[in-house]
């Protein structure tokens, strides 16, 4: 947007596109703002645009705009708070000779977008807590050409492949505000289209099938890992134990978690105060996010094959089918700050369920974890369709 359309809105005091902030001081608030226009309720199809450092009426606050208080602007997309992830632009423009933090937020292609399991929307002057008829229009307004394959249908599959005790006992309570579920007298089908499980036309979704499937298998026959142990460096080596662990993705991480731990042995030294140190051959956070990153990231479309998991007797190999996404290349992989995501609803997804503490920390934990238990740093070797990632034991 160009400085004479946002001048325009910044003094448009009857605009349901627009909301403005002198200052930083309610962060919380700003999200119900992003979360709002994400929605877009009204259906304008244009940006919503938040000012910090402007008052009520459009005049300046006078609000110093430094490169933290854009940081922390730009970071409420990737806090995990605000599900879907919203598409939104934090930038510095000077209007009418005064310094504005500029909020430009995009309609979101699956809504409804919830902050802290709560449906935020705005129409006119009001912002508040979407009505269940609200949730159900904006529900509706998906489009299965418009959205990433995670959201796709899964023609072949109906509601009873889904596992609904687990959605209504597990994944419910623990992804919509406890008061919106009290106060919420929705159909189960409807809570399952909201939370994506379901297109509006009841048909369940990729991820409707890979969270709550009763054997995801069927659908999406990649949807598994491959687990294989060896007894020396060569794949051709004897093989000590294999495993294919399928099922719901959720299964998929808690049954993997166990079986790493297994094979994981521990040392014990002594230090010179004749202190007993305890160090495992790979520190298992650090497996955990990775691997928890192969099956998030992965494709699911057009590849039958699993992640794949090799423990060789002086390293472990990760191996995710499909290659690098959206802004993410082979040049910046891994870097602080750049992250996209193939599968947006399943990063919620494993969001909700405890696997994923902040968006885009998993390669820096797992990097931390690797130095403190003085492993050495693992290595990625990232191609067009397929990502390795190799971690090498402590010496």
């Amino acid at each position: 947007m160009n400085d004479s359309d946002l001048e325009n809105l910044l003094t448009d005091a009857e605009s349901d596109r627009v909301e403005r902030k002198s200052a930083l001081s309610e962060p919380d608030r700003i999200r119900e703002a992003i979360c709002a226009f994400a929605n877009d309720l009204p259906g304008h199809g244009q940006p919503g645009v938040l000012f910090v450092g402007a008052r009520d009426d459009g005049s300046c606050a006078g609000l110093r705009i430094t490169d933290e208080l854009l940081i922390r602007l730009a970071q409420m997309r990737d806090d995990g708070l605000i599900q879907p992830l919203p598409s939104l632009v934090v930038e510095k423009r000077v209007l009418r000779g005064c310094e504005l933090a500029v909020v430009m937020v995009h309609p979101a292609l699956a809504p409804p977008v919830r902050f802290r399991g709560l449906t935020w929307i705005r129409v006119g002057p009001r912002r508040g807590i979407a009505t269940p008829d609200e949730e159900r229009r904006l529900a509706e307004r998906r489009r299965s050409r418009d959205l990433p394959f995670d959201l796709q249908p899964v023609s072949s599959a109906a509601i009873e492949d889904l596992d609904l005790d687990y959605f209504a006992g597990e994944y419910l309570p623990q992804a919509v505000a406890p008061d919106s579920l009290v106060h919420n007298d929705r159909s189960m089908e409807d809570r399952m289209r909201g939370l994506r499980f379901l297109t509006p036309d009841g048909v369940p979704t990729v991820l409707g099938i890979l969270v709550l499937g009763r054997d995801p298998r069927r659908f999406l026959p990649g949807a598994y890992v491959q687990f294989l142990r060896l007894d020396a460096t060569e794949l051709t080596d004897a093989v000590r134990d294999q495993k294919e662990i399928g099922g719901p993705v959720a299964q998929v991480l808690w049954r993997l978690d166990d079986v790493l731990e297994a094979h994981n042995s521990v040392a014990a030294t002594l230090t010179a105060a004749r202190l007993e140190v305890t160090r495992p051959e790979y520190p298992l956070p650090a497996l955990q996010q990775l691997t928890t990153n192969a099956v998030l990231h992965r494709s699911y479309e057009s590849t039958n094959a699993p992640v794949r998991v090799y423990w060789f007797a002086d390293r472990i190999e990760i191996h995710s089918p499909g290659g690098p996404f959206g802004q993410v290349n082979p040049e910046n992989f891994g870097r602080p700050g750049v992250t996209d995501y193939r599968n947006p609803h399943l990063a919620e997804a494993l969001k909700i369920l405890g696997f994923v503490q902040k968006f885009g920390a998993g390669i820096p934990i797992a990097r931390q974890s690797l130095e403190k238990n003085a492993n050495p740093p693992v290595e990625f070797v990232v191609e067009p369709n397929h990502v390795l990632a190799v971690v090498r034991r402590r010496s």
